[in-house]
């Protein structure tokens, strides 16, 4: 249990709040590069609670401006987009991409009052499939040297989808190893020759194992967690009968974003987005070693679940994200189908908008979660003590210089579990068409 004076702290994201103030340090996804691909690229985004712009002007620049016109208030997503700017309609004041006026054309002849009205503006970046905005004072940092951003485009894969809840508990269902031999459980196996873009449908390893197997017949992990340069590293080892073990290795990159593996071939990095207090998008990366991604197979599999343009699931709280009971009897742990999605959408958003953690009890598998909250409220109180430097990802390291992370499924015939992840590991980067080396 906390108190809500802390779960207010930890979880209220706006201008002015704590949490808030540590998430502005960092590179925010903002919208999906899809969303630009119109006639029309302009795209309403509301970030840490914020509501903005994004748009592409006429020379393909990007621009992430203030929603209402400075003038009156009015909504600059209806915007003309002309003259390598947005143009309001109501009186049509004209923004470039950094926010500045450049013209009042209602406004006495000669005046120069434009000169002095600049809407607010954050600098944006365009990295495999996502628009990423920085909201924090200063420069912003260099992107770390991950995975998904080293993949050429080819090999990446970004979507996104919209839970009503607040981010961190979205973000902590990423950060349990535990759950997914409960929550993301199959009483059927499917054929792991079918697992193409799906989570946990792969073999175990580089066994003959279903992936949803190993997780049902093991479900008590020794869970492991140490601070690295990206945040925290997670191990999960499954003891199996024949003196074999399970490592999976997941990550936590500060401050809310999960590098996980979906497969031998493919990882998951996907960040947790503050829209508000109460809503948040996730953002995945889906980033091959192997073959070039299939983008059109992985984006119609999603849109199957997804509407637009907000990327909110078709299965939802409405609906009781389509909960059977004759399937939870003989199919899924859940009775909510077969998209994993779905069961943290419903984990998550079932705990209220923002979970009341005056009345949670932690266990022994919590442990990533604490220490995450432990690392939350460090970096708050730097923050306010002006201690940038010291945040993670910006102790001492360079983040260009941060790769991976290592993010891997294996099967050590023995107890050295460390040599043979490490091992497995490796001879996937050595084979992939891009240098994925550590």
């Amino acid at each position: 249990m906390i108190s809500q004076e802390l779960n207010d702290t930890l979880t209220r994201i706006g201008p002015g709040t704590d949490a808030g103030a540590v998430h502005r340090l960092y590179w925010q996804p903002a919208a999906l590069s899809d969303e630009l691909m119109t006639a029309r690229p302009v795209v309403p985004v509301t970030l840490l609670g914020e509501r903005l712009v994004l748009f592409r002007n006429e020379d393909g620049a990007l621009g992430l401006i203030g929603r209402h016109c400075p003038h009156r208030g009015a909504d600059l997503c209806y915007g003309r987009l002309e003259d390598n700017g947005l143009r309001c309609p109501f009186h049509g004041w004209h923004f470039d991409r950094t926010g500045q006026c450049l013209e009042q054309p209602g406004e006495p002849e000669g005046s120069r009052m434009h000169e002095q009205i600049r809407s607010v503006s954050y600098p944006v970046v365009e990295r495999n499939g996502i628009v990423w905005a920085y909201m924090g004072p200063g420069d912003p940092p260099p992107f770390p040297n991950f995975d998904c951003f080293r993949a050429p485009d080819t090999h990446v894969f970004a979507f996104k989808g919209l839970w009503e809840c607040n981010w961190l508990q979205a973000m902590e269902v990423g950060i349990d190893p535990a759950h997914a031999s409960f929550l993301h459980r199959f009483l059927q196996d499917e054929d792991p020759a079918d697992s193409y873009g799906k989570q946990f449908r792969d073999k175990a390893g580089n066994t003959e194992i279903p992936m949803t197997k190993l997780l049902r017949d093991y479900p008590r992990p020794d869970i492991m967690v140490d601070e690295a340069p990206h945040g925290m590293r997670l191990t999960a080892l499954r003891r199996m009968e024949d003196g074999r073990t399970h490592v999976r290795i997941t990550n936590h990159i500060f401050p809310h974003a999960i590098c996980i593996p979906m497969s031998r071939e493919m990882t998951i990095t996907q960040w947790h987005v503050p829209i508000d207090d109460t809503h948040c998008y996730w953002y995945s990366m889906f980033t091959s070693f192997g073959a070039p991604v299939d983008k059109a197979k992985m984006r119609d599999q999603r849109l199957r679940e997804h509407r637009l343009p907000d990327y909110a699931p078709l299965k939802n709280a409405r609906n009781n994200y389509g909960y059977d009971p004759d399937e939870q009897r003989a199919a899924t742990y859940t009775g909510m189908g077969l998209d994993i999605n779905v069961h943290d959408q419903w984990a998550v958003e079932s705990m209220g908008a923002i979970q009341d953690r005056t009345q949670e009890h932690l266990g022994k598998t919590d442990v990533g979660i604490i220490r995450y909250r432990r690392m939350l409220r460090d970096a708050i109180a730097k923050v306010k003590e002006g201690r940038l430097s010291e945040l993670p990802m910006r102790n001492g390291v360079d983040p260009a210089t941060i790769s991976g992370p290592l993010s891997n499924d294996a099967i050590a015939p023995d107890g050295n579990w460390e040599e043979v992840n490490a091992a497995s590991d490796a001879s996937r980067r050595d084979a992939c068409p891009w240098d994925a080396r550590l």
